[in-house]
Formats: structure tokens, C-alpha cells, sequence
């Protein structure tokens, strides 16, 4: 069960790094704009194109939003 934990911990950490580089992606593409950066070059295209999806899907759209709320806000357990 430790091995389990230990997972779970690793990837919740490997999720916090990942959000930092896509707030940093979309910060380099506000001040730089999109065509002069490399490794961040689709963040804001991807992210637009990621929200209007959400927008068309209606009510599976605002579901589908609650459940990736709930999934990134969900506090690690005490144990």
C-alpha cells in the first residue's frame, strides 16, 4: 500500500509542475506572442481551442468542467 501512496504523491507533484509550465507558457506567449517562442509556441491556441470545446458540449461541456475542477482542486490526504 505504501507503493501506491508513494505513486499517487509522485504524480500529484508531476501535476503541480505541469500547471506551473502552462501558466509560464501562457505568460511567454503574452509578453513574446506566439511566433517567437519555441517550446511554448501552442499554449494559448490549445488552451482557446480546449475552452471553446468545453463551451460547445453544453451541459456534458459543464460537467466535464466540474469533474477537471474537482480533479486538480482535491486536497492530498492527512494519512
Amino acid at each position: 500500500m505504501q507503493a501506491f501512496t508513494w505513486v499517487k504523491g509522485w504524480a500529484r507533484e508531476l501535476m503541480d509542475i505541469m500547471l506551473l509550465f502552462i501558466g509560464l507558457g501562457v505568460l511567454v506567449q503574452i509578453i513574446f506572442g506566439s511566433t517567437n517562442v519555441g517550446f511554448f509556441g501552442g499554449i494559448t491556441t490549445n488552451l482557446m481551442a480546449f475552452v471553446t470545446q468545453l463551451g460547445s458540449g453544453g451541459f456534458v461541456g459543464l460537467i466535464a468542467l466540474l469533474v477537471i475542477i474537482a480533479v486538480f482542486t482535491k486536497k492530498a490526504s492527512t494519512t
